[in-house]
């Protein structure tokens, strides 16, 4: 046994002086490229994993997030032409992207509109690359360009989804296509280039008025573009027959509050998805909208508590989406104090614009858009230059940002809003005027008291046998 354990010994002794020497002269040294490679790969696939699913959330959002927040709020009548329009905007506003609104949007860098680096999907789909003979996928920073597309494509979609809810009941449903491709292009498209495409609006580009302004995740390009539009509709085309007489109440809340959850859902891939990596700061901007969400909920409770001595299911469901809108543009730029301070805020600001201001003034937004999204997108611009910190997103180098912590960025901020609110008001006001010359905007009267459901699609919601 003695010398069994002595020969044993030996051999151990002779593996580990070979080991030795074959990692000094390189036989086995580690390839530290090879390694930094892998390591890169991890990353990627992290990365895109989270970007992917993200994607998938806000597309989430349109369909059946808002098709049933919105379907709800309908009468029963006009059910499925609501959901019918969030749907339709799923399948038309991707082809114009994929075709030419990517491109306008996010390709070159000028200070007005896109190049067309990007149309036709030129420079965002994998090609072969001859030299290296094996695919090429095109980067866009962390991600590959694909997903990139894919995830700014899911708020091309939803934000004129949005607008619908300012001319539920009463719009044509071929005028309703032709104008979300007409805003889609003119609207959107510079609207994004502006702020995210490195436009006038963008924080830090050479183009920027007044040194741009933040927004982190769309609350100039979708809710104050969407809000706004959507009260410029509402005017022009005019209240529902029999409004402020006839029963236009809603005809089943139990969409509306699932919908609402579902958005609930969806907007923590519209925000911390808006970070286009799964990092530090993704973690900051979730919880920042969960935050905001919960305060707006409870704000809009506790203001028809105090107005009408009882909350109900439909403020609930309602003050959460405030929250969330309110907390769009300052997600990744605020702390979690301060977005509850902003749910807070947009939950009895945005409870007040649409039963005060809106009875004010006796337009027929029907549900809400403007209130809502005008309202909350607008407040919440502003509150991210008072709140925002370079704790959270270091995007100045250093330097303060929001006016609490000493910072300059509300100049540029309130500049953003102004242009996002004059351009799509005087936009949409054009694109509403000349379709109702070529097509008409509204359905007939008769057309109108049928309901959309059978005059547009031939369909009923509910067949009671």
């Amino acid at each position: 046994m003695c010398a069994l354990s002595r020969l044993l010994a030996i051999t151990l002794v002779l593996v580990g002086i070979t080991v030795q020497a074959n990692l000094a002269y390189g036989a086995e040294a580690p390839d530290l490229a090879s390694v930094a490679a892998k390591a890169d790969e991890a990353a990627l696939a992290g990365h895109n994993a989270w970007m992917l699913t993200c994607c998938a959330l806000v597309l989430f959002m349109t369909a059946p997030g808002l098709a049933l927040f919105y379907g709800g709020l309908v009468r029963r009548k006009n059910v499925l032409g609501v959901m019918m329009q969030c749907l339709f905007l799923m399948g038309l506003m991707t082809v114009l992207w994929a075709l030419y609104g990517y491109s306008l949007a996010f390709g070159g860098d000028g200070a007005w509109i896109g190049n067309c680096d990007y149309l036709f999907m030129q420079g965002v789909e994998r090609i072969w690359d001859v030299e290296a003979g094996a695919p090429y996928t095109p980067m866009a920073g962390a991600i590959p360009r694909l997903t990139h597309m894919l995830f700014q494509g899911m708020f091309f979609i939803i934000t004129p989804a949005l607008i619908c809810g300012a001319f539920a009941e009463r719009m044509k449903f071929s005028t309703m296509v032709v104008f979300s491709i007409l805003w889609g292009t003119l609207v959107y498209c510079p609207l994004c280039h502006w702020v995210w495409g490195g436009g006038i609006l963008a924080f830090g580009s050479d183009h920027a008025w007044m040194g741009g302004g933040l927004d982190f995740a769309g609350g100039t390009v979708v809710h104050i573009s969407s809000g706004v539009s959507a009260l410029v509709c509402a005017l022009v085309i005019g209240k529902r027959g029999g409004f402020g007489s006839a029963d236009l109440r809603p005809h089943n809340l139990t969409y509306t509050t699932l919908g609402a959850a579902m958005l609930w859902v969806g907007w923590f891939g519209f925000n911390a998805g808006s970070e286009l990596a799964s990092d530090n700061l993704a973690s900051s901007a979730f919880a920042a909208t969960h935050f905001s969400a919960a305060a707006g909920l409870l704000g809009w409770c506790l203001y028809e508590w105090l107005t009408l001595g009882k909350p109900s299911v439909l403020g609930a469901a309602s003050g959460a989406v405030a929250g969330l809108v309110c907390i769009t543009p300052a997600a990744g730029f605020v702390n979690l104090m301060p977005a509850l301070a902003i749910g807070l805020a947009g939950g009895l600001v945005c409870a007040f614009a649409c039963s005060v201001v809106k009875g004010k003034f006796g337009y027929d937004d029907s549900l809400d858009a403007f209130g809502v999204h005008g309202v909350g997108g607008t407040l919440g611009a502003v509150l991210t230059g008072v709140f925002a910190t370079r704790a959270c997103w270091d995007i100045a180098e250093g330097e303060p940002l929001g006016m609490l912590e000493g910072g300059s960025v509300m100049p540029g901020q309130l500049v953003a809003i102004l242009v996002t609110w004059v351009f799509s008001i005087v936009a949409t006001f054009v694109i509403l005027k000349v379709l109702d010359v070529l097509m008409g905007l509204r359905v007939s009267e008769n057309k109108e008291i049928l309901g959309l459901d059978l005059s547009e699609h031939g369909e009923e919601g509910y067949i009671f046998n």
